[in-house]
């Protein structure tokens, strides 16, 4: 079930909002299974087969979080272990199983046949959620959850199916906490505004950009230089106006029933290195590598080229989890040679123009995303050449016609869209509020229940819910 839909919007989240709190003038703990079986029933709306699933990892990593959490047991780390690999393999098996027979077949010419699964919604998500809290229950820093606290924390339907990867100390004991039992007008208002903001990314930003940046890779081999770059530029402001789009909705829904999920993300392209840019995109993804990995690895602390490894380790599993395809490692890959040079520069006492700073952070963030994007390393680089002028630089024919250029320079007719000049002009405005506009949380922080707030959420969302019968997915759902 998608957020921006009919169903959702009309059916589903006014029954669920309506039903927890009447449910808590009864009982708390009925409440809370209500939105169990309600974040349930969601997930299960795209695919029911897969239900048994998300119940199975749910039962064993809680069983397995519970035996880890009391110290006088014995074979915790073995347990842990065990626990870690469960949730690894069935990652691997859905997720990777086909990626890694194309490669054997390949490579040793064998012929193991595929499998063509389809990739569980939101497995990626929730198997890093409970591989971090058995981490944690090991270190026991986990407190007596019960398995409807864990069943919530892990299902909780606002932040499921894509994120943010939420830390059971942010959110376990918010479902804990009966002080939010009773509605809170000025959540709800919060929540509609963070939503609404959130809804409009999505529906009247990344949507409108996700037809070019489609049309553009589906014919990568005859772009030039100016459709090249228009189609790059184009992915990158739909998957950052997509998924944080996504994150604001998770955020405000989260609000709706009082519960304050993490920010994931905060302006990413104003970032002035890429260190700063994963400081602020996916935040939660980072943390999560950070806190998991990179630090028992050794982080920083075993001098400068255990370091640089431990960034490559990091960044190499950031791409492999986000898609299986070399094209998403080769991305990963090239995030973690940047994080490298940026770290060396920053240790020899270097500095830049924070200008050219940025400048130079965004165009690589948007050369790298055409990796990120193409559905293979040819129709990548055949983007890429396009976008450095190896395919020839011509001139839209209907910018020439618009101010009547008449010089003897190579035309070509505009192929992403009927209108060049109306598609550049959209691209620097969306462009423009990624660069400088303040962010949907900055807003959020800034809020007064004026009409004009009032008058500027009931806009986004009637403009929003005329745009639902388009055919719209997330783009984070497929990772």
């Amino acid at each position: 079930m998608l957020f921006n839909s009919f169903e959702f919007i009309f059916l589903f989240l006014p029954i669920v909002f309506v039903g927890y709190f009447l449910l808590n003038k009864l009982n708390f703990s009925l409440s809370k299974l209500w939105l169990l079986f309600a974040s349930l029933f969601f997930y299960s709306w795209w695919n029911p087969k897969y239900l048994p699933l998300i119940l199975v990892s749910l039962i064993i990593n809680f069983l397995v979080g519970t035996y880890l959490g009391k110290e006088r047991f014995y074979f915790r780390k073995t347990m842990l272990t065990i626990g870690i690999l469960f949730n690894v393999a069935l990652l691997g098996f859905f997720k990777y199983y086909d990626f890694f027979v194309t490669n054997i077949n390949s490579v040793f010419s064998t012929n193991i046949p595929l499998l063509h699964l389809i990739l569980p919604l939101a497995i990626s998500f929730y198997t890093f959620q409970q591989i971090g809290y058995l981490v944690d229950s090991y270190r026991l820093e986990t407190k007596k959850y019960n398995f409807l606290n864990y069943g919530l924390f892990v299902t909780f339907f606002p932040q499921l199916i894509a994120g943010p990867i939420v830390h059971h100390s942010h959110v376990m004991g918010q479902f804990q906490d009966t002080t939010k039992r009773k509605i809170n007008y000025q959540n709800i208002s919060l929540g509609l505004f963070v939503f609404a903001i959130g809804i409009f990314k999505k529906v009247g930003i990344s949507d409108t950009f996700a037809v070019w940046a489609s049309q553009g890779y589906s014919v990568s081999d005859s772009l030039t230089f100016i459709d090249a770059w228009i189609t790059s530029l184009s992915y990158s402001v739909q998957l950052y106006f997509d998924f944080s789009g996504y994150s604001d909705m998770a955020i405000g829904i989260g609000l709706l029933f009082n519960i304050a999920l993490p920010r994931n993300f905060n302006s990413p392209y104003k970032a002035l290195n890429i260190q700063d840019f994963w400081r602020r995109w996916h935040i939660t993804l980072s943390t999560f590598l950070t806190t998991y990995i990179y630090i028992p690895l050794g982080g920083n602390k075993k001098g400068p080229i255990r370091t640089y490894i431990n960034i490559m380790i990091i960044f190499f599993i950031s791409g492999f989890w986000h898609g299986a395809g070399w094209t998403f490692i080769i991305w990963g890959l090239f995030h973690g040679l940047a994080s490298v040079i940026y770290r060396f520069w920053h240790r020899a006492g270097f500095s830049m123009n924070k200008y050219l700073a940025w400048f130079i952070t965004f165009q690589f963030i948007n050369a790298t995303w055409v990796f990120f994007r193409a559905p293979t390393i040819e129709v990548a680089l055949n983007v890429l050449k396009a976008m450095i002028g190896l395919n020839g630089v011509y001139v839209p024919q209907q910018l020439c016609d618009l101010f009547n250029i008449n010089w003897n320079i190579p035309t070509y007719v505009y192929k992403l869209s009927e209108d060049f000049m109306s598609t550049s002009i959209l691209l620097l405005m969306a462009l423009f509020v990624a660069f400088k506009a303040k962010n949907s949380l900055q807003l959020r922080d800034d809020f007064k229940p004026n009409w004009f707030n009032v008058s500027l959420c009931a806009g986004l969302l009637i403009y929003c819910i005329f745009q639902l019968q388009k055919v719209s997915e997330f783009l984070y759902f497929n990772f």
